[in-house]
């Protein structure tokens, strides 16, 4: 796993230090919304914390496996050879059950930009799948 200095500032961009961003999900604390939810997702990319992605995907998400083992093996291999260059937010749709938001994510070899799509099961939001 890659690690982030708790000092470091998050890589979602907020500006804040990662101990007081991203980690505190990460470490098991629910996100309020989708929004943060997103963030978090992308700093677990960063990090390569697969499990974190894998424990807020929703199970009827296309890539969602029971294959755990080759599922986090495959985001840590897109974890450990992507450079992560930056993340912006484009347009947040926030709901009580579904949530939408567009971002843009830079790598050093290009961008994606994604409408993310939302659920909230048991009091937790979930990345449920990408709009196309």
């Amino acid at each position: 796993m890659k690690k982030i200095s708790p000092n470091h500032t998050c890589p979602c961009g907020s500006n804040k230090k990662y101990k007081k961003c991203c980690q505190i999900y990460h470490k098991g604390a629910l996100p309020s919304n989708a929004l943060y939810l997103m963030k978090s997702r992308y700093s677990a990319y960063v990090a390569s914390n697969a499990n974190y992605i894998i424990k807020t995907t929703h199970p009827d998400n296309p890539d969602y496996t029971d294959n755990i083992k080759e599922w986090r093996e495959s985001i840590l291999a897109f974890s450990q050879n992507t450079n992560f260059l930056g993340l912006e937010i484009l347009e947040f749709i926030d709901g009580k059950e579904e949530a939408f938001v567009t971002f843009r994510a830079k790598f050093d070899n290009g961008e994606m930009i994604e409408k993310s799509h939302f659920l909230k099961v048991n009091n937790r939001w979930l990345y449920y799948d990408k709009i196309r």
